[in-house]
């Protein structure tokens, strides 16, 4: 082999270290530049920054509609010398330049920085953008050029079964105004309880605004759901009074968030109807969540209450619940069936249907419009209502082909009180897993014909607090998952790229907790996934039939016939796709077949345990084996008292001995005491 000369090797080291050079310069200049959440719609990065620290001269050309940037920039106020070359340039756009209020241009170089917009909003999110490009060296020198994909991009925080202070309501705020979302939507009723004051009934706070247990958890399931006065020793809750609700309304439109107010009709309204029980069906108090829709006074007090509601909330939608309705007593109430006389049916449905189409009606009169979730979408009603997707885009065709706006909130995507990392290393949740990436994977127009596209309003994340009691835990279950639906609301849904967001989310979460003292989830400690999901396993049974003694529940059918022997495994959430649920009296019972004799040394099936959804373990495990299919021998059978401790997680029974012959392999696993769901994935035998 022929040594190098000098001068090769002189010249490969000059093309190594060049190379490094280079590799060098652009990871520097990458780290240099801002990390922007949620990301512009245009960005194109410059060299420099145009220091806010020396002086330069200020052209206010739009006066008081450019405040929020003068309020994003204190050092504005410092710096100033009408002698200087350096200029700040606040201007207004012409409105004909674009329809979008929100729309901004931003350009920062090392002499000048110029801000447009069409008006106070475009400034109030050029101003957050500005907060973001900030260092200490001063604006990171860029061109900017941004609107928002969706006009809704909304949070919203469930203060009913866990009351939350005005001041901590201002900080969410804060911190969700930060990354441009601009609606926070109140939960205020429901039976765990009435938060905003009605002058007009007193009682509804008086006595819907307490109850005996702190912890929804334990109210809810002692049998009794007491509610309570403020007196009451012990007693749990609290409300808003009007001119708190209308000092909060101020200050987040300061922030350029609008609330958004729900009161709950015709369910979840126990505390009421325990409050006024005339207008329940049966006139008892502890009897009834539903109002009494053949009632008149019902229609009063709800418009009396909604009035009341107007007076302190300016929204333009009212949202009025309508999910969920149980109907139990319609059925039997002679007003409710006198009622249905006069609408000419004979479903009860149809009275849910004539409630919401009267306080659409009523809402319309006042110049505003009924929002609810997707139970009350149906023909007639009034023009303007929109509707809030809870379920999925099935939902959200229908709204929207008969002609209302949809704000889509589905719980498979948007329902942040799921856990958000592997369920047994995290607080007690109300089950399910929904980890950043999912929540960021959601497109609010997927599932939609291009006819129905425009009728998406946007995108909202819910935080139902029934495991949720501390101020901590809410932004613990928050953050960072909400900044995800916050890049999807304002960039939309295009060019999506989850390895770049997650650094993203993950410097602002870190910014969050160690400047801004908001107990975020730290994504630096992510377990993820069940490492289970990511490969096929090969074992004996692998494309086997089952023969299923007892059905499995066609919501939770997996893949069918096949599932429980396809060698995929099912991750955290039981609605991934690969856990099968039985539900019937016996809950699971199964036969499969190897097709041939087997040496077989090993049974085990997983099960899942989430209790928040009545998911529990087994509390026998059983296994048989047969070589002909009709004489079995029981090769195990265990049993397992029930806990509650492990809220979520798998666990794994297997039966594991000395090597037997066998064809046919029976498992079944037979429910606790407490009944519920028994789920499982996949037999594997060795």
């Amino acid at each position: 082999m022929n040594s190098p000369t000098p001068f090769s090797l002189s010249y490969s080291r000059f093309l190594m270290l060049f190379g490094i050079f280079l590799l060098c310069s652009h990871l520097l200049s990458h780290a240099a530049r801002p990390v922007l959440l949620p990301s512009p719609q245009s960005v194109e990065w410059r060299k420099g920054h145009f220091r806010t620290d020396r002086p330069f001269r200020l052209e206010n050309l739009a006066k008081r509609q450019a405040e929020p940037v003068l309020q994003a920039l204190p050092c504005l106020k410092l710096h100033q010398d009408m002698q200087t070359k350096r200029v700040v340039r606040l201007e207004l756009l012409p409105e004909t330049t674009g329809d979008n209020p929100e729309a901004y241009r931003l350009e920062a170089s090392r002499d000048t920085l110029l801000v447009q917009a069409a008006g106070r909003m475009g400034f109030l999110r050029a101003a957050q953008t500005l907060r973001q490009l900030q260092s200490s060296r001063g604006i990171a020198c860029c061109l900017i050029e941004d609107r928002p994909a969706f006009a809704w991009r909304g949070g919203m925080l469930d203060v009913s079964r866990h009351f939350f202070s005005v001041e901590f309501l201002k900080k969410q705020i804060d911190v969700l105004s930060s990354y441009k979302l601009n609606r926070l939507h109140l939960h205020l009723t429901d039976a765990a309880g009435w938060r905003m004051e009605i002058k007009r009934y007193p009682l509804l706070t008086a006595m819907g605004a307490w109850r005996t247990d702190s912890l929804w958890k334990e109210w809810w399931n002692n049998g009794e759901r007491h509610y309570a006065s403020s007196r009451t020793p012990g007693a749990y809750g609290g409300y808003y009074t009007q001119e708190e609700l209308r000092e909060l309304v101020a200050y987040a439109a300061e922030r350029g968030m609008t609330i958004v107010p729900e009161i709950e009709m015709p369910a979840h309204s126990e505390e009421v109807l325990t409050a006024y029980p005339e207008l329940s069906c049966t006139h008892e108090p502890y009897k009834q969540a539903d109002f009494c829709p053949g009632n008149e006074e019902t229609f009063q007090f709800l418009k009396n209450v909604l009035t009341e509601v107007m007076q302190v909330f300016p929204s333009e939608y009212i949202h009025v619940g309508g999910d969920e309705a149980g109907k139990a007593s319609w059925k039997d109430c002679p007003l409710c069936q006198k009622r249905m006389k006069e609408l000419q049916t004979d479903r009860v449905d149809d009275l849910q249907g004539y409630l919401m189409r009267r306080m659409g009606e009523f809402l319309g009169q006042h110049g505003r419009k009924m929002l609810g979730w997707d139970e009350i979408a149906s023909p007639g009603l009034p023009r303007g209502t929109a509707v809030m997707v809870w379920r999925d885009a099935q939902q959200a065709r229908q709204a929207a082909g008969w002609g209302c706006d949809v704000v889509m909130s589905p719980g498979a995507f948007c329902y942040l009180d799921s856990y958000q990392d592997a369920p047994p290393r995290q607080p007690e949740a109300i089950g399910g897993y929904l980890p950043l990436e999912k929540v960021y994977a959601f497109s609010p127009t997927d599932g939609l014909p291009d006819s129905l596209r425009a009728h998406v309003l946007g995108i909202q994340g819910n935080l139902w607090t029934e495991y949720i009691a501390s101020e901590r835990q809410v932004e613990y279950m928050l953050y960072p998952r909400v900044l995800a639906l916050a890049e999807t609301g304002w960039r939309g849904t295009d060019a999506k790229e989850y390895g770049q967001f997650r650094e993203r989310a993950a410097a602002h979460t870190g910014t969050l907790r160690t400047q801004r003292a908001v107990a975020a989830f730290d994504l630096r400690h992510e377990v993820g996934e069940r490492p289970e999901t990511r490969s096929t396993l090969r074992h004996k049974a692998l494309g086997a039939k089952v023969a299923y003694a007892l059905p499995y529940h066609p919501y939770y059918a997996s893949t069918g016939p096949t599932a429980l022997t396809d060698g995929l495994r099912g991750g955290w959430a039981f609605k991934d796709g690969r856990w099968q649920g039985f539900i019937s009296k016996e809950r699971f019972d199964v036969t499969v077949d190897l097709g041939r004799n087997e040496k077989i040394r090993s049974v085990a099936c997983n099960f899942m345990q989430a209790c928040g959804a009545e998911i529990y373990y087994p509390s026998v495990f059983r296994v048989s084996v047969s070589t002909d299919g009709r004489q079995f021998s029981e090769l195990s059978n265990e049993r397992f008292p029930f806990s509650a401790d492990e809220q979520q997680g798998v666990r794994t029974l297997c039966w594991k001995g000395r090597a037997v012959r066998a064809r046919y392999i029976r498992i079944q696993a037979l429910p606790t005491a407490h009944g519920g769901w028994v789920f499982t994935d996949e037999i594997v035998v060795l």
